[in-house]
């Protein structure tokens, strides 16, 4: 038995060193690391369980070469949580895909399913691997994994891209719930060498795939960073606002911040005059659990906010409206990031909050060409199929058909409230005046007398107080009450059955 041992201990060093002490050493003078590297910095101290350790490529001649095929698959905890954890190794054929390594991510990602734990990918990567993928029969039983793909957000699946990653690291970012990608990395189908034989088109890897594509245009990352432990860092900071499978709440967060505190330096942050643009990063910091929350997409549809925090321990999505950019206004890729959201916090049973800022939506013929009716009308479907609770607050102004984007009266939400100083219309006052009294000013005597009397009685009725007075809205707050009516409503809109929804839109697409 002690020469079984023996050999076994062998084969174990073996396997630790991937493709070689070399290889590892190049890529540390890169500064880079390696897979086991990047998962120590991920897990709690000796908390990693190996499996599939001895595996290796089943294409004869390769079996020395090939330690785990490239990928290094375990559970460990992440705060003491259990997660499942795979992690590709450049230092074997560049982390592309082989049969085993394959065999390995789907067995990974089955058990993840089967037990309910979250899924963690530290990726990189060629894609499908040659010899392997070559053939009608290479080909032929490496297809999309059925469990990427009716996934069903049944566990939250994160993934880290922390190197060039073509084909599968790409699919299965784009599959996950939250996407970090470091700075001078490329995610895309395929690399630039490929691309040029394919199609012919130059490209380098970061007009192709890089950190400010994906979070400027497409919206596929939701984070970048400019380290590895930075990037670590955030999947492991998402993950603990999250619970760690669709059939549990959020785990709840002590904290000594009272539900009681008053907010009264909120309404200094918002200017009455309403064409002044502020910060609604400043107003969420003043309404969380110790003024911290954690940004989804800051630089995609910079028009909207999503943003996971906490109100009393209870960890919430916060939908808002940023009048930095656009005044506020929504277009294309402001409903992408909002239907988005609300599909991820349905499933995972984390309560919505939405704060009104919003003057409408930037129609144009480009945007027309984009479709944004559909774009407009998913947000909306998504809204009403969803079912976790969901609280909105008007804090300027709500205007038109947003005023229902933003969880408006009729839209599911438990309670709709707005501050003293709202304006709730069908459209904003200067473009609503000359639509709807174009005719009298063009015949008044003084016209900028009869416009500035026009203005008054619009303010009158998009004065929240008429909504009020009707019960359509719940009610009109002091601002500076804003956080204990949070709190204290999602109390209420927990007390039965916690902050589970029905978990209608789990199947939803991500990246729909």
């Amino acid at each position: 038995m002690k020469e079984y041992v023996e050999e076994l201990h062998q084969r174990r060093n073996r396997a630790e060193l991937m493709g070689g002490q070399a290889k590892i050493d190049a890529l540390h003078a890169q500064g880079k690391r390696t897979a086991r590297e990047r998962i120590k910095l991920l897990v709690d101290e000796h908390s990693f369980l190996e499996f599939g350790k001895l595996t290796a490529s089943d294409i004869p001649g390769l079996e020395k070469r090939s330690a785990g095929d490239g990928l290094i698959c375990g559970t460990a905890r992440v705060d003491g949580r259990p997660i499942v954890v795979q992690a590709a190794d450049k230092t074997v054929f560049a982390g592309t895909e082989g049969s085993v390594h394959i065999r390995k991510t789907k067995a990974a990602h089955s058990y993840a399913l089967k037990r309910g734990l979250p899924l963690v990918n530290l990726s990189e990567g060629g894609g499908l691997r040659m010899p392997d993928g070559m053939g009608s029969d290479g080909i032929s039983d490496k297809l999309f994994p059925q469990e990427m793909l009716t996934h069903h957000r049944e566990v939250p699946m994160v993934t880290a891209i922390l190197g060039d990653s073509f084909g599968g690291p790409t699919w299965l970012a784009v599959s996950s719930d939250f996407v970090t990608q470091l700075d001078g990395t490329c995610m895309a189908v395929a690399g630039p060498r490929m691309l040029e034989v394919a199609t012919g088109e130059k490209a380098t890897e970061e007009e192709l795939g890089g950190v400010k594509i994906h979070e400027k245009y497409t919206g596929q990352i939701d984070q970048s960073a400019t380290t590895e432990v930075e990037c670590i860092l955030q999947l492991k900071e998402f993950l603990s606002y999250l619970p760690s499978h669709g059939e549990e709440e959020p785990p709840l967060r002590v904290t000594k911040d009272t539900m009681e505190r008053r907010v009264d330096d909120v309404a200094s942050i918002v200017p009455v005059k309403r064409n002044r643009a502020y910060n609604m990063k400043k107003l969420i910091r003043e309404l969380v659990d110790d003024g911290q929350f954690f940004e989804v997409k800051p630089s995609f549809g910079p028009a909207i906010l999503t943003i996971l925090s906490r109100i009393n321990g209870r960890s919430v999505g916060i939908i808002a409206n940023q009048p930095m950019n656009y005044a506020g206004a929504a277009g294309i890729q402001e409903c992408e990031k909002a239907t988005d959201f609300i599909c991820l916090c349905d499933s995972f049973h984390i309560p919505l909050i939405f704060l009104h800022d919003i003057p409408g939506f930037r129609v144009s013929s480009e945007a027309e060409k984009g479709k944004i009716p559909t774009k407009i009308m998913m947000w909306n479907q998504a809204l009403a199929q969803s079912t976790v609770p969901k609280l909105s607050v008007i804090i300027r102004k709500s205007i038109g058909a947003a005023y229902g984007n933003m969880c408006g009266p009729t839209m599911g939400a438990d309670f709709v409230v707005a501050w003293p100083s709202a304006e709730i219309n069908f459209t904003g006052p200067e473009v609503g005046i000359n639509v709807v009294y174009g005719r009298e000013l063009m015949e008044a005597e003084n016209v900028k007398l009869e416009r500035e009397k026009l203005l008054d009685k619009w303010s009158f009725d998009s004065s929240p107080y008429k909504a009020a007075a009707k019960h359509l809205i719940d009610d009109v707050i002091d601002p500076g009450e804003t956080r204990l009516f949070l709190a204290r409503t999602l109390e209420l809109a927990c007390y039965k059955n916690g902050s589970k929804s029905e978990r209608k839109l789990a199947n939803w697409p991500t990246g729909f």
